[in-house]
């Protein structure tokens, strides 16, 4: 059982805590703070129980080098106009220059580090860096579950290291949702899996297969499908070599009573021109797209009646117009359900902004990879950790 933040004594404590700031940036302004908002609560939490508080984020891939335009400067400001605290930014993450900085917090205060990730122990989750950052730790709050897949030292290495620790809110409003969905789900129970390979849905589809009643495939993965099926998919991108594997998946499904759904027909740029087609009838130079409009037809009526549904990835090219009608139509038949409703993944909660139903949703997770791997049914190390 994991322990939350509210199990702990946190007066007077240095509490660390991982978050996940890898917020977009144009220059220095911040263009979703989506994921700041998310670990609001659990700061705020911490700044009230009086603890001395000490945020750690990654920005990007700087790849262990210092790369100024994934410095979290830009997050500090605007940390410093959410929080009713004194907040101080940590540029040099060193022994000395860590310690000094958590000798001079107050109680209630806030000290934000720079982008971990500046330092190749990090990803490495090499054992003198994770002591340098759990040295001043008493408690260790994980709240973020996108970076939870990652053995980096400050995701397990600083955990290991310290006695009190557990998850933060927005952690716990994650493995709520996402354990209801892999363990306990309501039925029906609807899988929505779109984006542009099967490679990396494979694990999910193997994982969920047997616990779905319905799955819905849509975007460039459905061309792989299709072709598995003996359809044209003319020029589109296509895993040739997961074309077998996309055959064991409709076996599967058949051979355990789940309905798979199919595009029926699709979206095409065909010579410079947007034309709707049937699937049979893509040509050779066709690109698909999006799904068609009696594929959006048929999926709405396949997910009426759902009690359960978690989507992941988008059904088309939803970023560039005409092609987003297909993803952001789905969106709002989702969103509209009467269920339990759970997206996650980068590209699947733009697609849900763009649709401009994100508060809809039961839960969305700004997880990617994480997210994943946790519908696959693999223990992540971040969450592991805590338990030890």
């Amino acid at each position: 059982m994991l322990k939350t933040i509210k199990d702990f004594e946190l007066k007077g404590k240095r509490v660390f805590i991982r978050v996940d700031f890898n917020v977009p940036l144009e220059g220095d302004k911040i263009v979703d703070d989506t994921r700041i908002l998310a670990s609001l609560p659990t700061i705020n939490y911490a700044v009230q129980s009086q603890a001395k508080v000490i945020i750690c984020s990654h920005l990007g891939r700087p790849k262990g080098k210092k790369v100024p335009e994934y410095s979290l400067k830009p997050v500090y400001e605007y940390l410093k106009k959410l929080l009713k605290t004194r907040v101080e930014f940590l540029e040099e993450i060193s022994d000395e220059a860590l310690s000094h900085a958590c000798k001079e917090l107050k109680e209630g205060e806030v000290l934000l580090l720079e982008n971990v990730r500046f330092y190749p122990g990090e990803t490495r989750n090499d054992p003198e860096f994770a002591a340098v950052l759990g040295k001043n730790v008493d408690v260790f709050i994980n709240d973020a579950f996108s970076v939870s897949h990652r053995a980096h030292a400050s995701v397990v290495g600083v955990p290991a290291l310290v006695k009190e620790k557990g998850i933060g809110f927005q952690m716990e409003k994650e493995l709520k949702y996402l354990s209801k969905v892999v363990s306990k789900p309501e039925r029906p129970f609807f899988a929505v899996v779109g984006g542009s390979k099967v490679s990396t849905k494979i694990g999910v589809l193997k994982n969920l297969i047997s616990k779905l009643d319905k799955l819905i495939i849509g975007g460039a993965m459905a061309n792989t499908f299709l072709a598995a099926q003996g359809y044209p998919v003319g020029a589109s991108f296509v895993e040739r070599e997961y074309i077998e594997v996309a055959k064991k998946v409709i076996k599967e499904g058949r051979e355990e009573g789940v309905k798979i759904y199919l595009p029926v027909d699709v979206v095409v740029e065909r010579e410079g021109s947007v034309e709707e087609v049937g699937i049979k009838d893509v040509r050779e130079k066709d690109v698909i797209y999006d799904i068609g409009s009696r594929s959006v037809e048929f999926f709405s009526d396949a997910i009426s009646g759902a009690k359960t549904v978690v989507w992941n990835g988008p059904l088309g090219y939803f970023e560039k117009a005409p092609f987003h009608r297909g993803t952001v139509f789905i969106a709002r038949k989702i969103a509209a359900l009467n269920a339990t409703t759970v997206a996650g993944g980068g590209d699947t909660l733009a697609a849900i902004k763009l649709a401009a139903v994100e508060s809809a949703f039961s839960y969305v997770s700004t997880a990617g990879g994480a997210f994943l791997e946790y519908l696959e049914g693999k223990e992540l190390p971040g969450i592991a950790v805590l338990k030890s």
